[in-house]
């Protein structure tokens, strides 16, 4: 039997895109990590800063509004330096989280403490395309497996963050938490030296005469629409309850660790289906994993109603965790799937703002409900969304298989 100079490329261009995966795992592990700490320390630090109680969400909530603004910046940095310059220099943000951390801490200053959360949400914004970096150089039957591998790096950040918390907290008394923010800047700057490894080619141009579409054509393709909303809905109901969930816990008068721990295991619960994610997408189609994802989501605010224990917390952080994976890594193979391959970073981009756009709004809105109305609150918030987001998911797949 012989080998076709096409399969040939596609062995060699998966054999890339292993390499490269394998990389930004172990990049997505590091600035995970660094994220994991801020979700895990935020709300609480905010407690302890804020002017108002119900502003203690605020610094995570920033950290969205830093995600959603970085997005697009981002993608244009990509398009013109390439994964491996772009990367590198939103490492930067990655530092000055740790450092901006350190001084708002030490200095009991609110709005430095919003800075450094506003840097992680940009550092994390670079590290969330990671995913897509991966693809760049895989085949269309590798896609959705390199997106999953490069998702399995949070299974480390799922336990370094948290740890780094749990180690750190008192390590520079009095004051908590400093020496966990310089820890983070330490954890960037590795992230960055290990990106430094990636070979992907810089985007090329679009062919002569190649008038790219609007964003508006986006939205108009059907499947790229339902992967926005699904992602969107998925996304900002993992954040919105997660960002909710350590305020919560202190509240219940479960200890600081007890709340580490707990986003600790809602992390690894996040990541570590990615190494059977993308086989599941590869062999039942991603609206179907999507759905399943959906439906762990809804489950998880059914769990976190029956009770307030250290157990219903860790069951339904967990559950979040699960049907954030399913229904984020489906929905982003979507979106690979429906890009042009000269508009691939420029689509992502836009999915990217959409989704963090939407994040920001229930990120706001997280602290105020858990504040005012209690945890059961934040919790029954959850199902209208899940319902909207499977209707669009239902619809957008039935319109797509009517038009094939």
């Amino acid at each position: 039997m012989t080998t076709s100079v096409s399969d040939t490329a596609h062995h060699h261009d998966d054999r890339l895109a292993r390499r490269n995966a394998f990389i930004l795992a172990l990049a997505t592990a590091l600035a995970g990590a660094n994220t994991t700490v801020m979700f895990a320390t935020g709300a609480i630090v905010g407690a302890q800063l804020a002017p108002v109680r119900s502003l203690a969400t605020l610094p995570i909530s920033i950290f969205v509004v830093g995600l959603a603004a970085a997005s697009l910046p981002v993608g244009m940095l990509v398009r013109r330096y390439g994964r491996r310059t772009a990367y590198q220099m939103a490492t930067a943000a990655g530092v000055l989280t740790g450092l901006f951390g350190y001084l708002g801490v030490v200095w009991s200053s609110f709005p430095i403490f919003c800075l450094a959360t506003f840097s992680a949400g940009f550092y994390a914004s670079a590290a969330q395309s990671y995913r897509f970096a991966a693809a760049d150089t895989a085949s269309d039957a590798f896609r959705p497996k390199a997106i999953s591998w490069v998702m399995t790096g949070g299974i480390i950040a799922g336990v370094v963050g948290p740890q780094l918390v749990v180690w750190t907290k008192d390590a520079m008394p009095p004051v908590l938490f400093a020496g966990t923010y310089l820890g983070q800047a330490v954890v960037a700057l590795a992230a960055g030296v290990i990106l430094s490894f990636i070979d992907i080619p810089k985007p090329k141009p679009a062919p002569a005469g190649t008038v790219r579409r609007p964003i508006s054509d986006y939205f108009r393709d059907r499947s790229f629409l339902t992967a926005v909303i699904c992602g969107a809905g998925t996304y900002m109901l993992m954040n919105f309850v997660m960002t909710a969930a350590p305020l919560a816990m202190i509240a219940c008068d479960h200890t600081v660790d007890a709340a580490a721990y707990g986003i600790q295991w809602h992390v690894i619960a996040m990541y570590a289906p990615s190494f059977f994610t993308g086989h599941f997408i590869t062999r039942y189609g991603a609206p179907k994993v999507v759905s399943v994802g959906l439906a762990l989501t809804a489950f998880s605010a059914v769990v976190a109603l029956l009770g307030i224990t250290v157990a219903h917390f860790y069951v339904a952080l967990v559950l979040l965790g699960l049907g954030w994976n399913f229904g984020y890594i489906g929905a982003s193979a979507m979106v690979a799937a429906a890009a042009r391959p000269e508009e691939r970073t420029h689509v992502q981009s836009v999915n990217d703002f959409c989704v963090f756009g939407v994040m920001a709004i229930g990120s706001f809105s997280s602290g105020q409900i858990v504040t005012t109305y209690g945890w059961d609150a934040v919790n029954w918030v959850v199902f209208p969304i899940v319902a909207a987001a499977a209707v669009a998911l239902v619809v957008g797949t039935r319109r797509r298989v009517a038009a094939a």
